[in-house]
């Protein structure tokens, strides 16, 4: 098979696994996890980034093959988003920015509308940015249209686990969209991974499942194992599907019938 990579402002992204750094009971199982899975990138909230800080700095746990991706969280609206990634740059932490735009308090629902505003914005400023988004066909477009390096539908709400909710809108979004389509939040298990893998998805990005698993390091890999067979089974093409039963073997031909 040919080489496979994802290609996103210039860098080669081999591990279609985009990992989280959040709810880790320490650095360095997030580390260690982190090159277990050995992911490409990685998202961090500007909150915890501080590369001034004494004690010790989360950065100085991110591997170093790993391209660091500032995510927004905690922004209300899109004039928060756009100061947060103005702030992540000037502290040396790249112009790769997850915009995340969460006025809901209760569900975390991304606000699509504010989402495209500091997109927009951003774009214009240079940066790469992946817009964080409830899964709809005409805003996905307003984000490819405007610059979005890609666009990241929420599988289900953030933190629970749920899997891909939202599969039938992210398969339409996949057909029509050219922009890559990570799917983002909500995915629990291995296999809802490597379900978004077979769909077409560019990439995935998982946290929570994998941070607050019994072991993370090892949860880490197999979700790595899941995207990467998902993926391959993609690119080769899955086998059709039948309503009625087929015969994997003939049925006939074997026993010679008597006169």
């Amino acid at each position: 098979m040919v080489e496979d990579v994802l290609e996103i402002a210039g860098a080669k992204i081999n591990c279609r696994l985009f990992a989280g750094t959040g709810k880790f009971s320490s650095n360095t199982v997030m580390r260690e996890a982190l090159l277990a899975a050995r992911a490409d990138v990685v998202t961090v909230a500007l909150r915890r980034v501080d590369s001034r800080a004494k004690a010790e700095n989360i950065l100085d746990y991110i591997p170093a093959q790993c391209t660091v991706m500032i995510n927004t969280s905690g922004a209300r609206n899109a004039e928060e988003a756009i100061r947060i990634a103005r702030l992540a740059k000037a502290a040396g932490a790249g112009n790769w920015i997850k915009i995340e735009v969460v006025a809901d308090s209760r569900y975390l629902l991304p606000d699509n509308m504010e989402t495209l505003k500091a997109t927009e914005a951003l774009v214009k400023e240079g940066f790469v940015v992946f817009p964080y988004m409830s899964p709809d066909l005409s805003m996905a477009r307003r984000f490819a249209d405007c610059g979005a390096a890609a666009v990241m539908p929420l599988g289900s709400p953030i933190g629970t686990n749920r899997g891909l909710r939202t599969e039938e809108l992210v398969e339409i979004m996949i057909r029509e969209i050219k922009t890559p389509i990570i799917v983002d939040a909500g995915l629990g298990k291995p296999s809802d991974a490597c379900k978004c893998m077979e769909m077409g998805c560019a990439a995935v990005m998982v946290n929570t499942a994998i941070a607050v698993s019994r072991n993370p390091v090892e949860f880490a890999r197999a979700f790595a194992m899941a995207v990467s067979a998902g993926r391959r089974a993609y690119l080769i093409g899955l086998s059709a599907s039948f309503t009625e039963a087929m015969p994997s073997s003939p049925l006939t031909g074997f026993l010679r019938d008597s006169d």
